[in-house]
């Protein structure tokens, strides 16, 4: 089963940081993943300025991704996150960058593609 490395970084400006759910979907030239949670079990995922980073499992190889998918849910009350770029490592070692710089806002899917 391929793994690809997700890297996700959060601004720095204040109040840039999330508690909100954040979820995220690969789009390849060969199929889309699965919507995956991204959580590490006791560690505050998203805090003003972190750079985290996850794994994520696909059942089959996607190719060549196109673009990705972020998910924002409500945690516990709504609060907006800035989102800087998500870098993507996939099983062959290439490295894909998608810059957002923008504020997230309210429960929405954001679509980004290959900076």
């Amino acid at each position: 089963m391929p793994s690809y490395t997700v890297t996700v970084a959060t601004g720095s400006q204040w109040f840039a940081g999330t508690d909100d759910y954040v979820y995220l979907t690969l789009q390849g030239t060969d199929g889309c993943s699965e919507r995956h949670l991204l959580d590490k079990p006791f560690y505050n995922d998203f805090e003003r300025g972190a750079v985290d980073s996850y794994d994520v499992t696909v059942e089959e190889d996607l190719g060549e991704i196109q673009l990705i998918k972020v998910e924002k849910r409500k945690y516990w009350y709504q609060d907006d996150w800035y989102l800087k770029y998500i870098t993507v490592k996939t099983p062959v070692g290439d490295y894909l960058e998608f810059p957002c710089y923008r504020w997230i806002t309210d429960e929405k899917e954001v679509v980004l593609r290959d900076g």
